[in-house]
């Protein structure tokens, strides 16, 4: 149902033999050479924190850009400010492990100021809304410290680029300093029940161009969700809100099965792409007939390969990399991005009566969804509405055929399924959930309503 496996069912297997393991030096990059040993003291920035379990934080403005540590890199101010190359810092090689190809770049860098986070953390996901025409890409980076005033080494959290002509995309796993460790698009404290937390963090953005072709990335965006969610089984029931249905476009990944097996093997796997490429629709976006002209053209829905090959992570062979997926949707005219965790359906709810849909992650066995008819140890799908019962209305892209894909699922079972973190699957094993992941798109300008939904869930 989902590309490849799911990162917190890959943590659960995982942390406890990364705990044990010694420790290895993170992915090498162009910017480590001058990377420094321990955070800087905390600076004032901008964020915008979810009470509780979460704390989101983001650079946005023109002020953000003009803050941290520059080096040949602009801000730039407008409708949409941003951050571009100015002066490169410098040249590097760059040797893709996806192609063997070894290139030179241009490249300049920009790090954050210090964030301290209103949640002590056990987990950390960034995200990032750019524009990289072809010739350029980024990376993005994170450091930070712990509760016992160590630091973290710079972990490198993904590196992206919108086409795949120049370098491709990918995330880096194997990275750890025998305390946290990267599991494909989350920063995960090895063992959590030691008390051990991440305290603040700074992100390092490291934008590349052709040399001296005068290109550059343009971002816009970029934060990161931080927090701290108990291990449990069940979560306390919200009280349902008004009913609301949002038109959002209907596709089935399963019209896909076998198409583009170099993406994750086929359709079948394809519920992340599938269902951001329903809310990019939402938003009345999509890729034009020069993009999609790649496609097979007996192929129905083509905009839904498109997806798949585009967000489409090589090294976790996946289209299911969180951060990849809103990077994606944020690559088209004016449209915004972030991956974080919402507490509850009551959340979902202020959302929706703002017009704002949601993707979600879950995993679940059969009997625990009624009217799924399918478990799944990791699944995509989106948030499209609630009926006056307060039950769930979902476009489920693991449906036969478009027209299927409407699904209306029971409140508490959604719910619980959504906002766990464990479960037990079909062998009687304890094994994780989501905590809450979803994907949040939305426009660039948000209406006032959509404004202030999103501040009251924790997006600024």
């Amino acid at each position: 149902m989902t590309s490849s496996t799911p990162r917190r069912t890959v943590l659960t297997a995982a942390l406890a033999a990364a705990a044990g393991a010694a420790a290895a030096a993170p992915a090498a990059s162009a910017a480590d050479r001058d990377a420094p040993s321990a955070v800087a003291e905390p600076s004032a920035g901008r964020h915008t924190p979810e009470p509780g379990l979460v704390d989101n934080s983001g650079w946005t403005t023109y002020t953000d850009w003009r803050s941290g540590d520059a080096a040949g890199v602009r801000a730039v101010a407008g409708r949409r400010p941003g951050l571009v190359i100015d002066t490169p810092n410098g040249r590097t090689d760059y040797t893709d492990p996806h192609t063997g190809t070894t290139s030179t770049w241009e490249y300049a860098a920009w790090t954050s100021p210090v964030h301290v986070s209103t949640v002590p953390a056990t987990e950390v996901i960034a995200s990032w809304n750019a524009d990289t025409p072809a010739g350029t890409w980024l990376q993005v980076e994170l450091t930070g410290r712990y509760s016992d005033g160590t630091a973290t080494p710079w972990f490198v959290l993904g590196r992206w680029a919108s086409g795949d002509g120049d370098i491709r995309r990918t995330s880096l796993d194997d990275q750890t300093d025998g305390r946290s460790t990267i599991w494909t698009d989350t920063l995960a404290v090895d063992d959590a029940s030691s008390g051990l937390r991440l305290l603040s963090y700074r992100l390092r953005l490291t934008l590349y161009r052709t040399p001296g072709s005068g290109l550059t990335p343009t971002v816009w965006r970029l934060g990161a969700m931080a927090s701290d969610i108990p291990d449990r089984f069940t979560v306390p029931a919200s009280e349902p809100g008004p009913a609301r249905e949002l038109a959002v476009p209907r596709y089935s990944q399963n019209t896909h099965v076998g198409q583009y097996p170099e993406y994750d093997n086929g359709g079948e796997a394809w519920c992340s792409p599938t269902s951001s490429q329903m809310i990019v629709e939402y938003w009345g976006r999509r890729p034009t007939a020069d993009q999609l002209a790649w496609v097979n053209p007996s192929f129905a829905d083509p905009q839904v390969c498109h997806a798949a090959r585009y967000t489409y992570d090589h090294q976790y062979a996946g289209c299911g990399n969180w951060p990849f997926n809103a990077a994606y949707a944020a690559s088209y005219d004016d449209m915004s991005a972030v991956v974080t965790r919402l507490r509850s359906l009551t959340d979902v709810e202020t959302l929706i009566a703002a017009g704002i849909p949601v993707i979600t992650s879950q995993s679940f066995r059969k009997e625990e969804l009624t009217g799924a008819g399918y478990g799944t140890s990791g699944h995509l799908m989106t948030v499209i509405g609630f009926t006056a019962d307060g039950d769930v209305v979902a476009n489920d892209p693991a449906s036969p055929s478009n027209e299927a894909v409407r699904r209306v699922y029971k409140r508490r079972e959604w719910e619980n399924i959504w906002l766990r973190t464990k479960r037990y699957n079909a062998s009687g094993k304890v094994v994780s959930g989501t905590g809450g992941v979803c994907y949040v798109y939305f426009p660039a300008q948000p209406t006032p309503a959509q404004r202030k939904a999103l501040a009251a869930v924790g997006i600024g």
